[in-house]
């Protein structure tokens, strides 16, 4: 064999070799605020037999697996669990507020909010592992929020994944004193593990980071004076669940500097934009106002729409994340 051709061979075997290694494209499933009726049990089925023939990685349900009103008793819990148990796929959940902070407002019989969480806790997040035919191992939020289990990450492509547990009705705000103490301990929990989250990326390297839950944060809150003018709302939101959210989230993401994606339900509305803006306490003057281009959010469809959104995951794309929606034609779902 002449010299170039052992060089062409042993060229060969490195392009192969980096191929190898490098990390692979992926996508994701997101579906969120289903079931919320006869006609859309009907359509869940189908729904998910649409996920499990498309060839995701991990499934997410951004939680609300029922209506407010719907009686939140274990015998319903059992059976969503037993659903996303079908899953071909592994199957991660965060909760939404319908599974307990609304379900005073259950008909017929009332629940305890905080009881319920309790019972959630233990119905869907017993162990290490995601829900699923095929499992997804997770790290827990520990030490002195172990009760949070339900805030979870775990990484792949090179990229990490966390749920964080926020939800709708205010985060769980301005109900009562005990929902108020809830709110509370939920939230420390919450901002440490957001913390802990993006030190294991800047840690590990991540090539992005997306984050998971089940409220509509409500940016525009946030949004700078005159920057936005036709979003803009006239006063900030009086005792809002978020507000201590977002100052944490936006410092965060900009020491972060690569790609951050927060996907959530609750509003029914599918949508995705940049609703982050640097806040007046920005250090550097002409930063104050301007849109952090790192930060991308994605809202599921949510009821009545019965279609999923597709998260296309590829580490060598300077952006990460992509969004495509997963439209089926109705007749598929019935």
């Amino acid at each position: 064999m002449s010299q170039a051709s052992r060089m062409a061979v042993v060229l060969c075997v490195l392009s192969l070799a980096a191929c190898a290694s490098a990390p692979a494209r992926f996508e994701v499933a997101l579906i969120g605020d289903q079931q919320y009726g006869a006609d859309s049990e009907k359509e869940f089925p189908g729904l998910m037999a649409d996920i499990d023939r498309s060839d995701v990685a991990f499934v997410v349900h951004v939680g609300d697996f029922k209506a407010a009103t719907v009686p939140c008793s274990d015998e319903l819990f059992l059976s969503r669990k037993a659903q996303f148990d079908a899953s071909r796929h592994p199957f991660i959940l965060t909760p939404g507020d319908n599974e307990w902070t609304d379900c005073h407002q259950a008909k017929a019989r009332p629940y305890e909010p905080i009881e319920r969480l309790a019972r959630l806790r233990e119905i869907f997040f017993a162990d290490d592992q995601s829900l699923g035919r095929r499992k997804l191992a997770q790290q827990r939020q520990g030490g002195s929020y172990a009760k949070y289990r339900e805030n979870a990450r775990w990484s792949q492509g090179g990229v990490l994944f966390a749920t964080v547990h926020v939800v709708g009705s205010n985060n769980n705000l301005g109900r009562t004193p005990e929902q108020d103490a809830e709110y509370r301990e939920r939230t420390a929990a919450n901002l440490a593990w957001l913390k802990e989250v993006f030190a294991v990326a800047r840690r590990e390297g991540a090539r992005g980071v997306a984050i998971f839950t089940q409220a509509n944060p409500r940016f525009e809150y946030t949004f700078p004076k005159g920057r936005v003018a036709s979003l803009q709302l006239s006063a900030p939101q009086p005792n809002s669940g978020f507000a201590e959210l977002w100052p944490v989230l936006e410092v965060e993401v900009v020491a972060y500097g690569k790609p951050v994606v927060l996907l959530h339900g609750d509003t029914h509305y599918f949508r995705v934009d940049k609703p982050m803006f640097r806040a007046g306490t920005e250090t550097v003057a002409a930063n104050r106002g301007r849109q952090v281009d790192n930060f991308t959010r994605v809202e599921v469809h949510g009821y009545p729409e019965a279609h999923w959104v597709r998260i296309t995951v590829d580490p060598d794309d300077p952006a990460v994340f992509s969004v495509r929606e997963a439209l089926v034609e109705a007749n598929r779902y019935r």
